[in-house]
């Protein structure tokens, strides 16, 4: 039987860590990524501007329930949809949270995934492919760094391939179903989107991050998202599971229940 995803997660940070930790730079003759890194933003919440907002269907919850300000992560501002994929967007966000398969607790696809509220770890070896381990829906990623094919059908995450353009990491994914938001605002993208992620160290505890979505169903033109990601630099950073289904039960299965409004 083959050990758990995270405890070999685990076992191969052991390898890298001594170099992670030193404050090392590179890895390989690479920018050393190694670490557990979080962006500190509301983008899951909405990628666009937006104010402090009450969520009156959670008014028990007192201030609490409210969706936090933020600044918009598009650059340009306002994400260019299509007139029908923007009708969508309304739609989707008419119907929030049961309609957020994040509720439901699938995995987020590429790119909420890297700006998600809860962190998420690197690790790299000095020549190999990458892993990207998230705890939410216990989803993780492969960066294939020398297998460049595509999946047979699409899923959750899809498929990311990378390369090194000097010192930033260049990720590329495809394949995805088009059933992952791209926040709880109801921002959204179809099966057909291609993401290109750019990582840049900026210094050893920060990430410059750039995703350019590509989707021409969905979108009028390719547009980007952009924001630092920080490193965790607590002792013994490390990532606590986040196993959501039960929280989903009531959700998915209502009518089962006898929940249903």
């Amino acid at each position: 039987m083959r050990p758990p995803l995270l405890v070999l997660a685990a076992l191969f940070l052991n390898a890298c860590q001594t170099s992670a930790l030193s404050g090392e730079a590179t890895l390989g003759g690479h920018p050393n990524f190694n670490g557990v890194w979080q962006a500190m933003n509301s983008a899951n919440w909405n990628l666009e501007a937006h104010s402090a907002t009450s969520l009156d269907a959670f008014w028990p919850l007192g201030a609490i329930a409210a969706i936090p300000a933020g600044a918009s992560m598009v650059q340009g501002g306002t994400i260019p949809y299509h007139p029908a994929a923007l009708q969508q967007r309304d739609e989707n966000r008419n119907h929030w949270p049961a309609a957020d398969n994040e509720a439901k607790c699938y995995m987020l696809g590429v790119p909420r995934v890297t700006y998600h509220d809860l962190p998420f770890q690197i690790f790299q070896s000095i020549d190999d492919d990458l892993l990207m381990v998230y705890p939410f829906a216990a989803t993780n990623r492969v960066i294939h760094m020398d297998d460049y094919q595509e999946l047979p059908i699409d899923a959750w995450m899809g498929r990311s391939s990378g390369t090194w353009e000097g010192k930033v990491l260049v990720i590329k994914t495809v394949n995805q179903n088009g059933e992952a938001w791209l926040d709880r605002a109801g921002n959204h993208a179809s099966n057909q989107l291609v993401v290109t992620e750019r990582f840049q160290l900026l210094d050893a505890d920060h990430l410059w991050y750039e995703a350019t979505l590509e989707d021409p169903q969905t979108y009028t033109e390719p547009w980007i998202i952009a924001m630092p990601l920080y490193r965790h630099v607590e002792p013994h950073a490390q990532l606590l599971e986040h196993k959501c289904v039960p929280f989903a039960e009531k959700l998915l299965y209502q009518d089962l229940l006898g929940l249903r409004q």
